[in-house]
């Protein structure tokens, strides 16, 4: 491989590393008080949203993955479509999250270009995260590792295999379901590069207070 070769992958790898506090939407069917909540998460700090809804039909979610990319390009933030491809190259999103019913990695990247983030939830299994490593994922998600009120019928993770995982992957490594600032630092001291955090953030007292707790775990677990 060309000197310049290496340089430009390295680069592309450096701005797409995933880390801190990752930020999930949870499902809100309001426009308008969806984007204030999105608004007082990017204005405190987070570098990462994925915008994930269930239940809203396929135009409204594209009008709200517009209106988060737009917030996102105003505080310098990455915004991460869950599942729907349509939608990222729509509101050409800055990555997008795969489930294990979802498109393969390498069809992803065939239409995303080598550029963007592409993630792949890996479940409890270190052997698919493994594989999407190969396959050209720029992280894996592990979870949930506590009960989750976003996500009924979770597959449960062990902590440990944060521990397992971080040995043998060079690709960051997002710890989701269930987390709080109450047991985040378990996950954060076993390994884990970014923390996916939905209820415990969007549906918080004060959203700038909880970005802070998370904040400070990643300070203190270093």
């Amino acid at each position: 491989m060309k000197v310049n070769q290496t340089r430009n992958n390295t680069s592309i790898v450096q701005q797409n590393w995933v880390e801190g506090l990752y930020a999930i939407t949870p499902d809100i069917e309001n426009t308008n008080d969806l984007v204030e909540k999105v608004d007082q998460v990017l204005s405190s700090g987070v570098q990462f949203i994925q915008y994930r809804n269930k239940t809203n039909a396929h135009e409204q979610r594209v009008h709200q993955a517009c209106a988060i990319k737009k917030r996102c390009q105003r505080y310098g933030a990455k915004l991460i479509i869950n599942d729907h491809l349509d939608i990222a190259l729509a509101v050409n999103a800055d990555g997008l999250h795969l489930g294990s019913n979802d498109l393969t990695i390498r069809e992803a990247r065939a239409y995303l270009g080598k550029h963007k983030i592409i993630g792949a939830s890996c479940y409890n299994q270190l052997d698919l995260a493994l594989v999407a490593e190969k396959e050209g994922a720029n992280y894996v998600a592990f979870g949930a590792f506590f009960a989750s009120r976003t996500k009924m019928n979770t597959v449960k993770a062990n902590p440990d295999l944060l521990i397992q995982a971080k040995k043998v992957l060079k690709i960051p490594i997002v710890a989701i379901g269930g987390i709080s600032v109450t047991n985040a630092a378990l996950l954060i001291s076993n390994g884990c590069d970014a923390i996916a955090v939905s209820n415990s953030l969007f549906n918080a007292v004060n959203i700038p207070f909880a970005v802070n707790g998370f904040t400070h775990l990643f300070l203190v677990n270093p």
